[in-house]
C-alpha cells in the first residue's frame, strides 16, 4: 500500500451499460488513464442496447481494458491502492460482471473495495474538470437511461429534486432519431443534423409534470410522431410511420432507411432541430428553476447527453444572463467511463465508505 500522506491511486470499473471502461485516478483529480471499449457497433443493427450482447461484450473485453488502463497509467497492479466499481444503476447482467471482476481484483491485491453510484460519478466528473468546483451545486444528469436534478452536498450526499417520470432524454433522442430514419445512437445524429435545420418555435409542447423539478419526454416524443404523420399525409404519401415505441429491438433495423420517405431532407432537419430545441429548453428551464429555488449559482451537467452542443450553448447563454457557473466535463468524461468512478471513490474512501466482498449490485440505485 501507499505510505501515509502519499498519492492514492484508485482504479475504477464501469460496466453499467454497453461500455466496458476502466480508469485510474490519483487523489480523486489527476487522470492517469481512461480506457473505454464500446460494444455500440454490435447494438446498432437493433436500434438500441441488447442486454445479453452487452453482458457478453463485458466478459470478452474487460481483461484487455484492464491491461490497457494499467499500461496507459504506467502502473503495475500492486501500485493500485483501491478498487472502485459501479454498483448501480444499470443493466443487471452488466453490473454483475463488473462487480464480480472488481471483487476478484480487490481480493487478489488485498485492497479496499469501493461501490459507486453511477449517477454520482457522472456529476463528480465536474470536479475532475474544474479543480475549483466545490459543493453545494445543482447537478443535472442527462443520459440514455436517466434524467435527474439534484443538489450535491459536501459530504458526498445528494438531495434529489426531480427526475423523469417516463423516458429519459437520451432515450427520447434515440426514439425520435429512429422515427426520422437517422440510425442509432440518436443523440449525436440529431445534434449534427440540427445544425442544418431551423427550429420552429412552440411546434412541440413541453409536458407539464406534477413535481416542480420532474421531467417528462414521452409527450414530446409522441408530438414528434404525430407531427411527422400529419406532414407525410399532407404530402400525399401513404408512408407508414411507425410509432416511436413500436419497434422491436430484438429485430435488426434495416440500415438507415427512413420511415418518413414522404418528407424532404430539409423538413427532416427542421424536425430534428425543433425536437432538440424543445428538449434542451425543458432541461435548461428546470435547472434554472432549481437554481432560483435553492439560491445555488453553481451547476454541473453530466451524462452522455451533456456532450450535446446545443445544450452546452444554451447553458452558456443562461450562465451569463443569470450569473451562473456551469461546468460541463469534456466528452470523454460525459460518456460512461471508469475515470469518473475512480475519481468519486477518493472522497468515499476518505469517509470510510468501503464494502465487503458480499456487496451486491443494485440496478435501481439512485443517489443514496
Amino acid at each position: 500500500m501507499t505510505p501515509s500522506g502519499g498519492p492514492i491511486r484508485i482504479l475504477g470499473i464501469e460496466t453499467s451499460c454497453d461500455e466496458t471502461a476502466i480508469g485510474i485516478v490519483e487523489n480523486g483529480r489527476t487522470l492517469l488513464s481512461n480506457v473505454v471499449a464500446s460494444s455500440l457497433s454490435q447494438h446498432s443493427p437493433y436500434g438500441g442496447v441488447i442486454p445479453e450482447i452487452a453482458a457478453r461484450a463485458h466478459v470478452e473485453t474487460i481483461w484487455d481494458v484492464l491491461t490497457q488502463s494499467l499500461e496507459q497509467a504506467h502502473l503495475t497492479p500492486t501500485e493500485i491502492d483501491a478498487v472502485a466499481v459501479t454498483q448501480g444503476p444499470g443493466l443487471p447482467g452488466a453490473l454483475v460482471i463488473g462487480l464480480a471482476f472488481a471483487k476478484g481484483l480487490a481480493l487478489t491485491l488485498d485492497r479496499p473495495l469501493i461501490p459507486v453510484d453511477h449517477l454520482a460519478a457522472h456529476l463528480y466528473a465536474g470536479h475532475m474538470t474544474d479543480p475549483e468546483l466545490e459543493p453545494p451545486y445543482v447537478g443535472l444528469v442527462v443520459s440514455g437511461g436517466h434524467t435527474l436534478l439534484c443538489v450535491a452536498h459536501a459530504d458526498c450526499r445528494f438531495e434529489v429534486l426531480g427526475e423523469t417520470k417516463d423516458d429519459a432524454v437520451g432515450e427520447a433522442f434515440d426514439k425520435v432519431a429512429k422515427l426520422l430514419g437517422l440510425g442509432y445512437p440518436g443523440g449525436p445524429a440529431i445534434d449534427r443534423l440540427s445544425e442544418q435545420g431551423q427550429a420552429v418555435k412552440n411546434a412541440f409542447p413541453r409536458t407539464q409534470t406534477k413535481g416542480t423539478f420532474d421531467f417528462s419526454f414521452s409527450g414530446l416524443k409522441t408530438a414528434v410522431y404525430q407531427y411527422v404523420e400529419k406532414r407525410t399525409q399532407d404530402s400525399g404519401h401513404k408512408t407508414q410511420v411507425s410509432a416511436p415505441d413500436s419497434v422491436d429491438l430484438q429485430s435488426p433495423v434495416s440500415g438507415l432507411q427512413s420511415r418518413v420517405s414522404g418528407l424532404g431532407s430539409q423538413q427532416i432537419a427542421d424536425i430534428a432541430a425543433t425536437f432538440q430545441e424543445t428538449a434542451v429548453d425543458f432541461l435548461v428551464m428546470k435547472t434554472l428553476r432549481a437554481c432560483q429555488r435553492t439560491g445555488i449559482t453553481r451547476v454541473v451537467v453530466g451524462g452522455g447527453v451533456a456532450s450535446n452542443r446545443r445544450l452546452r450553448a444554451r447553458f452558456a447563454e443562461e450562465a451569463g444572463t443569470h450569473k451562473l457557473r456551469v461546468v460541463f466535463p469534456p466528452p470523454a468524461l460525459c460518456v460512461d467511463n471508469g475515470a469518473m468512478v475512480a475519481g468519486i471513490a477518493f472522497p468515499l474512501l476518505q469517509r470510510g465508505r468501503v464494502a465487503s466482498l458480499s456487496v451486491k449490485s443494485d440496478p435501481n440505485l439512485c443517489l443514496v
